[in-house]
C-alpha cells in the first residue's frame, strides 16, 4: 500500500471522523482509523460500534490496500506537518507497519489488520429524506440542549424524530426533553417519507450530525432510515449510527392546551435580563422568580447566601398578575435555542408548565418548561 495525499486534506478528512474514537477502549481496534487506498483517493474509517463515519479524499495511489492505524498518534502527527506539505504513507519493512513520510519528517507506526475493524451494516435503509443543512443544523441546535443525560432513561438521550400529519402536510418533527423541559421542532416545508418510523436519534451522533452539517449551507443533506439504523450522507462522507431501541414517551400529553395568561417578550432583551438577575441566584437550584403585571414583568432572586437582584421590562401582557418561578440555566437554553425576535410566552398557574413558542424563517418552535418553587 502507498499513497500521496496533501496534508490539509488529510488532515480535513480526520477532523470529520476521528471525534467518534473513544480515548478509552476495551477493544484495541476501536482505537484506530480504517486507510484504504482505492483507485484515486484514501477512504477514512472510525466507529465506536454504535456509530461509524466514513469520508473519501482524493489522493495519488501508488499501490492499493488496507490497514487501521492508531487514531490519536496518527492525527496528532499529521496535525505537527507544515501546511501545504504532502503526506506519503506507505507500507514499512513488514504488514504491522505504516511510515508515514512529508518532507524531512517520518514515523512508523504500528498497524492492526483491517480485517479486524467492524462494520456498521447500514445497507438496508428503505426510507430516504434530504433536507438542507442549514435546515438541519438549525433543527438539532433547538433541540439538543434538552436531550436527557439520564442513562436510566436511556429512551430520552437523544432527538426523537418522526413524521406527523398536520392539517393537509406530512411534515417532519423533532422533539427532545430530559423531563425538566422539552423542545420541539417542525420542519414544516420537508416532507415525511409515507411509512417511516419514529426513531430516537442518540445524543452521539446528533452532536456529530451537527458539525457535519454546519456552515454547509443549502447543500442537501441526505438520511436514509430504518427502524434500528440511520445513515447521514454529506459529500464524500457518510455517517453511520445504530438508533435507540426504546420507546419515546407520549410528548403531546406534557404540552399543555390551555395556558391563557400570554406575554409576548422581546427575546434579546429578556435573556440579558434574565442573565443579570440570575448572578445572584443560588448555584444548587438557579431559582428566578418571574413576576407578570399588565404591561411588565418583575425578574427577581433573593438567595440569603448570595443577596438580591431584580430588573423590571416593558412587556406585551394584559392577563392577571401572576408569580411564577423558573430555573434560569434552563429558561436561558430556551431563549438562546432560536433568533427569534420575539416569543411568546404562555401560563396556566404558578404550579403547571409554561410554553415559550417562536417561529424563525417560518420554522416553529415549541419550548416546555416546568415551574419551580420560589
Amino acid at each position: 500500500m502507498k499513497l500521496t495525499i496533501a496534508r490539509d486534506e488529510l488532515l480535513f478528512g480526520l477532523d470529520r471522523i476521528v471525534r467518534i474514537v473513544e480515548r478509552r477502549n476495551t477493544i484495541p481496534i476501536l482505537a484506530n482509523v480504517r486507510l484504504a487506498a482505492l483507485g484515486d483517493a484514501l477512504e477514512l474509517s472510525a466507529t465506536d460500534l454504535d456509530l461509524q463515519a466514513t469520508t473519501r479524499l482524493p489522493a495519488s495511489v501508488g499501490s492499493t490496500g488496507e490497514t487501521t492505524l492508531p487514531a490519536v498518534t496518527f492525527t496528532d502527527f499529521v496535525k505537527k506537518l507544515p501546511a501545504g506539505a504532502d503526506v506519503t504513507i506507505e507500507t514499512g519493512k513488514t504488514e504491522s507497519q505504516m511510515v508515514i513520510k512529508s518532507g524531512r519528517s517520518k514515523a512508523t507506526l504500528l498497524t492492526q489488520p483491517s480485517s479486524d475493524f467492524p462494520d456498521l451494516n447500514v445497507a438496508d435503509c428503505p426510507w430516504e429524506v434530504e433536507i438542507p443543512a442549514t435546515v438541519l443544523s438549525q433543527m438539532f441546535e433547538k433541540l439538543a440542549f434538552a436531550i436527557s443525560t439520564e442513562e436510566a432513561r436511556y429512551y430520552l438521550n437523544g432527538i426523537y424524530f418522526h413524521g406527523l400529519q398536520l392539517g393537509e402536510k406530512r411534515i417532519l418533527r423533532g422533539v427532545a426533553t430530559d423531563g425538566h423541559r422539552l423542545s420541539q421542532h417542525d420542519l414544516v416545508d420537508i416532507a415525511a417519507p409515507a411509512g417511516m418510523p419514529g426513531i430516537i436519534i442518540p445524543r452521539k451522533t446528533v452532536a456529530e450530525i451537527s458539525r457535519l452539517t454546519k456552515g454547509r449551507g443549502k447543500e442537501l443533506i441526505k438520511l436514509q432510515i430504518s427502524a434500528t439504523k440511520l445513515k447521514v450522507t454529506t459529500g464524500t462522507t457518510v455517517l453511520a449510527s445504530k438508533l435507540i431501541d426504546g420507546t419515546f414517551p407520549d410528548y403531546t400529553r406534557v404540552v399543555p392546551q390551555g395556558n391563557n395568561l400570554v406575554a409576548i417578550i422581546d427575546r434579546v432583551d429578556f435573556a440579558a435580563a434574565v442573565d443579570r438577575v440570575a448572578t445572584m441566584s443560588s448555584e444548587r437550584s438557579r431559582a428566578v422568580k418571574f413576576s407578570f403585571k399588565p404591561g411588565r414583568v418583575e425578574i427577581s432572586v433573593t438567595s440569603p447566601d448570595m443577596g438580591s437582584a431584580i430588573e423590571e421590562m416593558d412587556v406585551d401582557y394584559d392577563g392577571d398578575s401572576i408569580d411564577i418561578g423558573f430555573n434560569a440555566n434552563y429558561a436561558l437554553d430556551i431563549l438562546g435555542a432560536t433568533e427569534s425576535d420575539n416569543i411568546r410566552v404562555a401560563m396556566a398557574d404558578a404550579g403547571s408548565p409554561t410554553t415559550f413558542q417562536a417561529s424563525t424563517d417560518g420554522a416553529p418552535s415549541l419550548f416546555v418548561l416546568m415551574p419551580m418553587r420560589v
